[in-house]
């Protein structure tokens, strides 16, 4: 008899949610929000959450959601198509400089990164002149994001304001970073955290309240308005999949201009020896919508803080700041609707982390790794997280570890 590894949590109503937590922290915040995604009557068969399941704005943050025939805008979020890179070289560790500052500057210096001016036009975290960047980020606009952004912007005019293709090859905030690692045998991976930057934001929250407006009177039966969800079949349910999977595109090419940028300030590094990349890449989305077909029925599938572990595909799963991070390969277990984790998940907001991880604390958890140690990058700190390794324990049937990364080099935005 196979073994169960998850737990059910069950409302008085709803279908079932998989939990794969055991000793892991949840929220009952966390918790009642999942019971409420549970109660809606476009659920097909149970939701599943992963081992970093933690409350998230709109819907829940690790929680994998198969939908039938609608999609709920608020639960893919606003950080459209934002995943990860990873990038193994043919670098060792005895090849890289023994104080690696000058080389996290080069990398700060070409990828714009963090955010400014309420992110107008000056915004640091831009290119404020188009002229000035990356050849690649040019061809990949023009080869296949231009002329679906021109189409979505026709009918939408209002997701064409501010930052877009000057947001092309750009990191951002929050829990986004750049990350050089070594492996298991001391070899040198390249990994990157973002996704489809200011545009995305724009057009998920765009659509999140276009989902309001198309539910009218029956948004009064929702568990949560922000629960709002668009059927196929609508104008605007249409609308929103060229968008999103616009958006998609977007993330994943920005993340291939960023990991560009990254190859070439390695190559900068005047004792750093001349290196091979791309033995191994990895390049995975964790906020996302797709259509498959589980159990028998085609759903709109949202992973909102989850990686897509059918058989045999691969995956990376970061820990936090100076924890390790893993490159995984999916069982492709049907219960979790082939998923798994996009991360350790938090366990203290970022209020609650600024207020109690100290900066000397902060210090201590990111010791033998190059990076920023300052009092904006609290909310970052271990400390803010679960643990990595009960995390990796509680999903041993989704995913197997292929290799194990730890970083000595961190960028955060």
């Amino acid at each position: 008899m196979k073994k169960v590894t998850y737990d059910i949590l069950k409302g008085t109503s709803g279908v079932p949610i998989k939990m794969w937590t055991r000793g892991l922290p949840v929220e009952e915040q966390a918790k009642e929000q999942l019971l409420n995604i549970s109660r809606l009557p476009i659920i097909h068969g149970h939701i599943a959450a992963m081992p970093d399941v933690h409350l998230g704005k709109g819907a829940t943050v690790g929680s994998v959601i198969p939908t039938l025939r609608a999609i709920i805008p608020s639960a893919v979020g606003v950080d459209i198509g934002c995943g990860m890179s990873a990038v193994k070289t043919s670098l060792k560790a005895t090849d890289l400089p023994q104080n690696l500052r000058n080389l996290r500057l080069t990398i700060e210096s070409l990828i714009p990164h963090g955010r400014t001016d309420n992110g107008g036009r000056k915004d640091k975290g831009s290119y404020q002149d188009i002229n000035t960047m990356p050849d690649l980020s040019h061809k990949l606009w023009k080869s296949q994001l231009e002329q679906g952004f021109e189409n979505i912007t026709q009918k939408h005019p209002l997701v064409r304001k501010g930052n877009t293709l000057n947001h092309l090859g750009t990191l951002g905030t929050g829990n986004h970073f750049i990350e050089l690692c070594l492996d298991e045998t001391d070899s040198v991976w390249c990994l990157l955290h973002s996704g489809s930057r200011g545009v995305g934001n724009r057009i998920g929250t765009y659509f999140i309240e276009r989902a309001k407006k198309d539910m009218g009177k029956k948004k009064k039966d929702l568990p949560d308005v922000d629960l709002a969800y668009l059927s196929e079949g609508s104008e605007n349910f249409n609308d929103y999949v060229e968008a999103v999977h616009w958006c998609q595109r977007f993330a994943k090419a920005n993340r291939q201009v960023m990991m560009s940028l990254f190859l070439s300030a390695i190559q900068k590094e005047p004792s750093i020896p001349p290196f091979t990349a791309h033995l191994v890449a990895v390049d995975c989305h964790h906020n996302y919508v797709e259509k498959e077909n589980h159990f028998g029925e085609d759903v709109w599938l949202t992973r909102k803080g989850a990686v897509r572990a059918g058989k045999g595909e691969y995956g990376i799963i970061p820990g936090s700041m100076g924890a390790s991070t893993f490159i995984v390969r999916g069982k492709g277990n049907p219960d979790s609707f082939l998923s798994c984790s996009h991360g350790a998940g938090r366990r203290m907001s970022r209020t609650q982390a600024r207020k109690k991880v100290t900066l000397e604390e902060h210090i201590e958890a990111v010791s033998g790794v190059e990076c920023r140690v300052d009092s904006e990058v609290l909310d970052e700190s271990p400390a803010a997280y679960k643990d990595i390794q009960v995390v990796m324990a509680a999903q041993q049937d989704l995913v197997e570890i292929v290799h194990t990364l730890r970083q000595v080099l961190c960028v955060k935005g």
